[in-house]
């Protein structure tokens, strides 16, 4: 009987005649699974983009619209020796639940069985060196065997069963030598008991697999950690929203079905499903996300939220500027899973020696016994010394040594508020040693200021409030905010590119342009910005201005001191006008500043500094950055940047403050140390150990204890990476 197979529902565009699906693979435990996978997967024709996320364990497949079915992909991978599923978070948590469980009982059975072999073997170590009887011996290693055969059959399933796999596929992976490795040592030591021998491996063979388990279920815990904040993310998205269907009449819908245009209405205790403008309510909300401010925020007219955003108190009516895929939500959990299937040049060196290491260390391992055999031993001890060598070459140093960092490094950098969007972001971020920001968006907020409130009668500014209210444009929506305008006036009406006027009992107000207000007179005045836009308001004959501009982001004369400190050189390029560049140049101590410069001086002066060495990080907000943010050597955008800057951007950064840069840094460079460090320990400790291994000096147990300790070794180097920035002082 043939089944079909229907992964439509799995399926979603991925624009531009390309379709994208997410697989859940199972046994995906290292680096060199992740290679093998993707080279399998990329040689299938028509296919654009096959990407593993070892965090948890998923493949993105992506390909030409029409030409594959996805039944293909999970049958290649059944070829390569990996059971595949359509990715669903919520099975995939459960299937990650059970595998953290069945580790943790495989753990268990090995460490108890451990302890007791080990109490068994001591008394035998002695007796070997003093007068203990053959027959005693003979008992102990016999009790030994009762209980480390089937506890090795049980604790080994995670590694027999991922052999097996690889074996029935006709390749190999790391868990082949590793179970070889251990039926070798179990299997000599029946041998040898049999035999009435004084040595048997049995607590070698255990231990191994101990501290493999050990291992394993740490490096599952922390890629589950990570992945968590994915996880959070997920929980923040509203899956349905109470759209207006008619004048008064509301329907629950998927966020699916609904479209930038559509009104739906925001409860309190409702997480926002969309991203959209309040139209009608006040409330209070938590946008924290978003922001970085824990403190809530009053939602009123005018106010934009995202989805994800809370609404604490009252009922907003909001009108809908994107949903689904499209929210700033979504946009985030695309970049963090950017951040977690990344790829670094590291990563990718690390991936080149473990799909070396398989042939070599069996290769190793053969030499080995022929060579003992031809020197004259017996084969019962050339074996041994075969087995010792596969042992204590385990390659589980080398595959933790770069992705434990990058996990880590990823998540902690999430904390601080920065998003990865390239595979090799690190590395290049903590080569950078000078920085160059752009001004409007970047180093100001996005949000606009009155900067002279204080100087306009608060009746005056109240009004000139309300009738902002009824205008769409950017300036009016800060005077209205800050005149905490709660109703607009009725009757408004707006002139596209001049401003908007009403009329109050009998006398007409009017908020725009200054010639529309007939303020032109005012707009020298000296109490006036130089560097700010300028907003008119008149009422009657009485006429005011406004000064309205981008106020510099609350830490940023903290950020370029903390950068000072840390010998990065820095910069000012902005197509802003010369004296709002160099009031901001001035406030923030940065003598290096240029104004009115253009997307291609941008470009000239990077390509400037990369001829005299300088690695140059570009930190800009807007379209015309997209191309200096290309050109630089590394790049980085806050969440409020054009859609295009955050796609060339190298990493994003999330909230009002600017301190997830130098957080950025210091995560990076510190990551940067422990992968080199990492990757130091894993080849020195094969440089050392093979050689003793292969001379024979080195017995089954102390090669189980020296593979387990590098192993160890690495991954408590890689937590280190959890706490890498430094206070910005």
């Amino acid at each position: 009987m043939h089944v079909t197979r229907d992964f439509s529902h799995y399926i979603r565009s991925a624009g531009e005649g390309i379709q994208h699906i997410d697989l859940a693979v199972e046994g995906v435990h290292c680096a060199g699974c992740m290679a093998k996978i993707e080279r399998g997967l990329s040689a299938i024709p028509d296919v654009t983009l096959a990407r593993v996320n070892l965090t948890d364990r998923r493949v993105a497949l992506e390909w030409k619209a029409g030409t594959l079915d996805p039944g293909r992909f999970i049958d290649r991978l059944q070829e390569l020796g990996y059971k595949a599923y359509p990715f669903e978070t919520e099975s995939a948590e459960e299937a990650e639940v059970a595998e953290s469980r069945f580790l943790l009982r495989c753990l268990g059975v090995a460490a108890f069985a451990t302890m007791n072999v080990m109490m068994l073997s001591i008394p035998v170590w002695s007796g070997n060196v003093s007068d203990m009887l053959p027959e005693q011996r003979d008992f102990f290693h016999w009790l030994s065997a009762l209980i480390a055969l089937p506890a090795a059959a049980y604790a080994g399933q995670p590694f027999f069963r991922s052999a097996w796999r690889a074996l029935s596929a006709k390749t190999t992976n790391m868990d082949v030598p590793i179970s070889l490795g251990v039926i070798l040592a179990l299997g000599m030591s029946v041998v040898e008991t049999i035999n009435h021998a004084e040595h048997a491996y049995f607590d070698a063979a255990i231990m191994l697999l101990t501290f493999l388990l050990v291992g394993r279920f740490l490096d599952q815990n922390m890629r589950r950690r990570t992945r968590a904040v994915a996880g959070n993310l997920a929980a923040l998205k509203a899956e349905t929203a109470a759209k207006f269907v008619g004048p008064g009449e509301i329907s629950q819908v998927p966020v699916a079905a609904i479209g930038a245009g559509d009104i739906v209405l925001l409860r309190p205790g409702e997480r926002c499903a969309v991203d959209g403008t309040v139209i009608e309510g006040r409330s209070e909300i938590d946008q924290s996300l978003i922001t970085g401010e824990t403190l809530y925020v009053t939602a009123e007219q005018g106010t934009p939220v995202y989805a994800g955003s809370m609404n604490i108190s009252g009922t907003l009516r909001v009108r809908v500027s994107a949903a689904s895929e499209a929210t700033l939500l979504a946009e985030i959990t695309r970049l963090l899973d950017n951040a977690l299937q990344a790829r670094s040049r590291y990563m990718r060196l690390a991936d080149r020696a473990s799909r070396l290491y398989a042939p070599v260390v069996h290769a190793t391992a053969l030499l080995t016994i022929l060579g003992w055999v031809i020197a004259g031993a017996s084969w019962h001890d050339a074996i041994v010394t075969g087995v010792a060598v596969l042992i204590i070459t385990c390659p589980c140093a080398l595959g933790l040594a770069i992705p434990t960092v990058q996990t880590i490094a990823s998540g902690a950098m999430f904390k601080s508020g920065v998003l990865l969007n390239s595979g090799d972001a690190i590395e290049r971020l903590a080569e950078a040693d000078h920085v160059i920001f752009d001004k409007t968006g970047t180093l100001t907020l996005p949000d606009l200021e009155v900067m002279n409130v204080a100087e306009i009668p608060a009746d005056i500014f109240e009004l000139a409030g309300r009738l902002a209210l009824s205008s769409h444009h950017p300036v009016a929506a800060a005077v209205a905010q800050a005149a905490d305008a709660k109703s607009p006036i009725v009757g408004a009406v707006e002139e596209p590119g001049q401003g908007v006027r009403a009329t109050v009992d009998g006398v007409e107000l009017r908020l725009g342009r200054p010639s529309f207000c007939g303020a032109e007179a005012l707009v020298g005045g000296a109490t006036l910005d130089p560097e700010a836009s300028i907003v008119a308001f008149s009422k009657g004959s009485d006429r005011f201005v406004l000064s309205v501009r981008q106020g510099l982001r609350p830490d940023a004369q903290a950020v370029v001191a903390a950068l000072k400190a840390r010998n990065i050189g820095i910069e000012i390029l902005s197509g802003d006008r010369e004296p709002a560049v160099k009031a901001a140049a001035h406030a923030l101590a940065i003598p290096e500043w240029r104004a009115g410069v253009t997307p291609a001086d941008k470009i000239a002066r990077i390509e400037e500094l990369k001829q005299r060495g300088a690695k140059v990080l570009m930190v800009g907000d807007g379209m015309n950055d997209a191309p200096s943010l290309a050109a630089a050597h590394v790049s980085m955008s806050p969440i409020s940047a054009a859609h295009l800057s955050q796609a060339t951007a190298d990493l994003v950064f999330l909230g009002r403050p600017l301190a997830p840069v130098v957080a950025a840094i210091d995560a990076s460079r510190k990551a940067l140390h422990l992968m080199r460090q990492n990757l130091w320990l894993a080849i020195g400790y094969n440089v050392l150990a093979v050689p003793v291994a292969i001379s024979g000096v080195v017995t089954p147990l102390i090669a189980a204890a020296a593979m387990s300790g590098s192993s160890l070794l690495v991954m408590l180097n890689s937590l280190r990476a959890r706490s890498a920035s430094r206070e910005i002082v």
